[in-house]
């Protein structure tokens, strides 16, 4: 054990605790929905005292780790830590998670303690992803982040809910299972399930087997087919955690293990294979965010297209890509929740989601039109933006790899433009529609005490995105370590 192994240890086991705590106790709704509120905040402060302990001058070491045998036989063991890039993604899981709760102790859902129970598993799935260190222990949380999502849609989504959780089910199912194969013929092959100490690997279809479960859950092109019912038909808070914070799940995979523990070789020989579904991705998301009917179907489907982009950097093999990627994966975080909230927002108060039967909401609310707006203007990726500076990064990289990828992604933001400036006309400033007439109150206290602070996180970050580029992956001298060419 390291110094400071229990706070990683602690960030896993506080919702855990608390879930179980909820689960079992005869609370009632008030209490069950305080003392999960009260571990979601703590494990904000727990992951702020991770990044006080962490030393980013070496981001790519893993910190703060604790090992212990699982299955000596095997070399499995539980084996957990930090990375640079895992961390924020640790923070942005927290984060969004915290709102998620607080959202649905406000909305008031039904059967609480059990509703707040899976929420607070999914956080401990989502963290233990990020920071397990062993391949059996990744899947194991990998599985693990994923039951909680099954129940949530299968029991509190809408009326389509069991097609969209069969979907969720069958898609992420098949990739789970290759995954697995991967993960037990590499862990054979090395003698060891340990990420750290295994030899990188330079078996394509170990990657492939990955790369399928990891594709999936981002989704990419065209590994997508679950993503539109689900996100329509979860809880709003849900669809925010399913696009904000799991789908970064499945790429931090793609950088720690299909990119990082893989050879120079293999992955640059699948490189432009990767980059090409990536482009498809962000061309075909984009123009289907434009024509979406509804509030969540253009906030679903730019998320294929930003999933795409963030796939651009990864890929593109240089510390520029990931350094962009990485923001961009904290910045797509934040902004999909708080579009998904506000969509939440949006339908209790018109009851329903539709864009045609929408507009004219700048009137009379003005807290929503701001928030809409200011929210929009980042995803814009607007010059001086938190999101610009991820995008602008990722292009950066992505042109060492050919101009041409890189116009893909400059037009990536040209289409950007086209859907999120179509959502905010179509909710705020076109003629009234027959949702929209009598549209309830503008956004209440307890609605922006959940909401504010997301934006905030991205206004900080538009003012300051080097707290993140500037300490991730560490010192510029080691730059070396992340290139194809040097490994």
């Amino acid at each position: 054990m390291t110094a400071g192994a229990w706070i990683t240890d602690a960030l896993i086991l506080l919702p855990v605790g608390a879930a179980l705590a909820v689960w079992l106790l005869p609370l009632p709704r008030f209490a069950a929905g305080l003392i999960a509120l009260a571990a979601s905040l703590g494990e904000i402060a727990l992951w702020a005292g991770a990044l006080a302990r962490f030393d980013f001058a070496h981001g790519l070491t893993v910190q703060l780790e604790e090992r212990a045998d699982w299955f000596g036989d095997l070399g499995v063991s539980y084996h957990v830590g930090f990375t640079g890039f895992a961390l924020w993604l640790v923070g942005l899981t927290a984060v969004v998670m915290a709102a998620a709760v607080a959202y649905a102790v406000w909305a008031g859902r039904e059967r609480p303690r059990a509703y707040y129970g899976l929420l607070l598993f999914l956080t401990a799935g989502v963290v233990g992803v990020f920071a397990a260190q062993d391949y059996l222990l990744f899947y194991v949380f990998w599985e693990a982040m994923l039951i909680p999502l099954y129940i949530l849609i299968g029991v509190w989504g809408g009326p389509d809910r069991l097609a969209a959780t069969l979907k969720l089910v069958i898609y992420t199912m098949a990739g789970s299972l290759l995954m697995l194969a991967s993960i037990v013929a590499l862990g054979l092959t090395n003698g060891t399930f340990d990420v750290v100490e295994a030899p990188p690997s330079s078996s394509v279809w170990i990657f492939l087997g990955f790369a399928s479960a990891f594709a999936v859950k981002a989704p990419l092109f065209p590994f997508h087919g679950w993503l539109p019912d689900a996100y329509r038909q979860a809880p709003p808070e849900v669809a925010g955690i399913l696009s904000g914070v799991v789908s970064k799940a499945a790429a931090y995979g793609f950088l720690a293990i299909a990119v990082l523990r893989f050879d120079g070789e293999t992955v640059g020989d699948l490189q432009e294979a990767v980059l090409a579904l990536a482009a498809v991705g962000i061309v075909y998301g984009s123009l289907l965010a434009f024509r979406a009917p509804d509030a969540r179907g253009v906030v679903a489907y730019s998320s294929i297209a930003q999933l795409g982009l963030i796939t651009f950097g990864l890929f593109a093999l240089n510390l520029a890509g990931f350094n962009g990627a990485v923001l961009q994966m904290v910045n797509h975080g934040l902004i999909s929740a708080i579009l998904f909230l506000l969509c939440g927002v949006i339908e209790e108060r018109a009851g329903t989601g539709a864009l045609g039967l929408l507009g004219g909401m700048a009137r009379g609310h003005p807290a929503l039109a701001t928030l809409i707006m200011a929210t929009g203007v980042i995803a814009l990726a607007v010059p001086g933006s938190t999101a610009f500076a991820g995008e602008f990064l990722i292009l950066a990289g992505v042109f060492d790899q050919g101009y041409g990828w890189a116009v893909v992604g400059a037009g990536a933001m040209v289409l950007a433009a086209m859907y999120m400036l179509r959502f905010i006309s179509a909710v705020l400033h076109e003629r009234p529609g027959p949702a929209a007439s009598g549209a309830g109150p503008d956004l209440r206290p307890g609605e922006l005490g959940i909401l504010v602070p997301l934006l905030a996180c991205l206004l900080i970050l538009s003012a300051w995105p080097a707290a993140v580029t500037s300490h991730t992956f560490g010192q510029t001298r080691e730059a070396p370590a992340l290139s194809v060419e040097a490994r």
